[in-house]
């Protein structure tokens, strides 16, 4: 399929507001969606890196985390108002490609697909290495290989069993989160195990106030909390492959503020009134420092478990959305051609066997050099998951303005207040960017930004010139 073909097509179908067709399976029901959408918002930045982020900003972290789910679920709103209009599994990719022009689409899905290959390098070697708290004997390569093989299998049988892996990872988590909040409810409210004489309510003012480090460091940590949300925007890479999207999606997004209010603020409400802000450190997990106040000898390896299960729902999710990226490129002319080949099972299996192979590839690097140029790459990851965010708004304030003058048709799922809900959420987006600046443990990643924007001009360029080349017409050879 040439890109002359799919502006025709593209254009077609942006008149309409239809999504087109894909060839995909519509494996992915409401109950996969639902609980996909859940175990999107819930990861390793609330299992441990919420640890560092209260040695910053003590109990005020729950505010941080409370306003950044605010943003969040604006963001979500205007993803959803963009599904609504045309369910792709492109989503942001080609709604950056329709509303902000061919580079930024182009932009956007090199940017995702590089973004989930680095988190599902880094998720597959931390999985491997929660593997040596049971069995240190265990080589990490090893685990790291048998996991990566074992989640590219998967995903290469069928949507469903992807989606249907994904609910029970993301069941595992819910039901620790859960758990967790009962169990500390009952050490607060009744006063058993031997946290049950310290625990209170009043340990989230009584040790330096609820802003022990300030104003400033409670923004400081906006970053941070920013981090924990990524990946919460792959519902929309769902789109194409859902039984019915436009009843699915809207009820996923629609959770995402009882989701937020749920795992991230009532569980660490109730765990900062069991232990002390005071207590934790960053790369502790603040659920096994509380499990270790209450006294529970297994809580350390229930808290591993759930983390192990939390970094391979992120590689999964990673395999699963690395494959739909590269398809959408190519088949927008903007990827090799060789990405656009479906499975018989409808899998977009050349785009996720060649991600896995670099993800094997990130992981030996990873075991052989574990040192600071990796590292460098890691926290590119954060800058580039936010972008895709950037551009979801942008797309969303370009449609609902061509949709107001009757340019294009309305969507059935507005988001509310926009405008000007996604003009704050751009404008929160830009202060925590500043913030990155100025903090040195999150500097690197603006650092590599100019770099890859760099390369894909160059990327995009050469691809002009080849269609350009294509559209030349050739001179007829001159007679005699």
């Amino acid at each position: 399929m040439t890109s002359v073909q799919v502006d025709k097509n593209h254009d077609s179908n942006e008149a309409a507001g239809k999504a087109p067709e894909e060839g995909y399976q519509r494996g992915l029901g409401n109950r996969q969606i639902q609980m996909i959408a859940i175990g999107g918002a819930i990861g390793t930045g609330l299992f441990l890196g919420a640890g560092k982020a209260i040695s910053k900003a003590g109990p005020s972290i729950i505010l941080a985390y409370a306003i950044v789910g605010l943003v969040i679920f604006l963001i979500m709103r205007a993803l959803g108002e963009l599904l609504m209009y045309r369910p792709v599994s492109g989503s942001f990719s080609e709604y950056g490609r329709e509303f902000l022009g061919p580079f930024i689409g182009f932009v956007t899905g090199w940017t995702y697909w590089l973004f989930w290959v680095v988190t599902g390098i880094t998720e597959v070697t931390a999985a491997a290495t929660y593997v040596q708290y049971w069995n240190e004997g265990i080589p990490q390569w090893v685990s790291a290989l048998v996991f990566t093989v074992a989640l590219f299998g998967i995903n290469l049988i069928s949507v469903k069993i992807f989606g249907e892996l994904e609910f029970w990872f993301s069941m595992v988590k819910v039901t620790a989160i859960i758990g967790m909040i009962l169990i500390g409810i009952g050490v607060i409210t009744l006063g058993f195990s031997k946290a049950g004489d310290t625990a209170s309510f009043t340990l989230l003012w009584s040790h330096g106030g609820f802003f022990p480090k300030g104003i400033g460091g409670t923004l400081m940590t906006l970053q941070i909390v920013m981090f924990a949300f990524l990946a919460v925007e792959l519902v929309g890479v769902t789109a194409g492959e859902a039984t019915d999207p436009k009843k699915v999606l809207p009820k996923a997004i629609n959770t995402v503020p009882w989701r937020i209010g749920l795992f991230y603020i009532g569980a660490l409400i109730i765990i900062l009134s069991v232990v002390s802000w005071t207590v934790f450190k960053p790369g502790v997990s603040p659920f096994v420092a509380a499990f270790q106040q209450i006294g529970l000898p297994a809580g350390a390896g229930i808290v591993n478990f759930v983390v192990l299960t939390a970094a391979l729902s992120s590689a999964n999710s990673g395999m699963y959305s690395t494959g739909r990226m590269l398809r959408d490129l190519a088949l927008n002319g903007q990827g090799p051609k060789f990405f656009t080949k479906l499975s018989k099972n409808g899998l977009p299996t050349r785009g996720t066997g060649i991600s896995v192979g670099l993800m094997l590839f990130g992981v030996y690097i990873n075991y052989q050099w574990p040192g600071d140029a990796f590292n460098y790459v890691v926290s590119f990851a954060t800058i580039s998951g936010m972008w895709a965010w950037i551009v979801i708004l942008l797309s969303q304030l370009r449609y609902r303005a061509k949709a107001n003058r009757g340019e294009l048709p309305q969507s059935e799922f507005k988001a509310p207040g926009a405008p000007y809900t996604s003009i704050f959420a751009l404008a929160f987006i830009a202060m925590v960017i500043v913030m990155m600046g100025i903090d040195p443990d999150t500097r690197i990643s603006l650092y590599a930004a100019p770099l890859w924007a760099l390369i894909m001009a160059v990327g995009y360029l050469a691809i002009k010139r080849r269609d350009s080349a294509q559209l030349t017409p050739v001179e007829p050879a001159a007679k005699g």
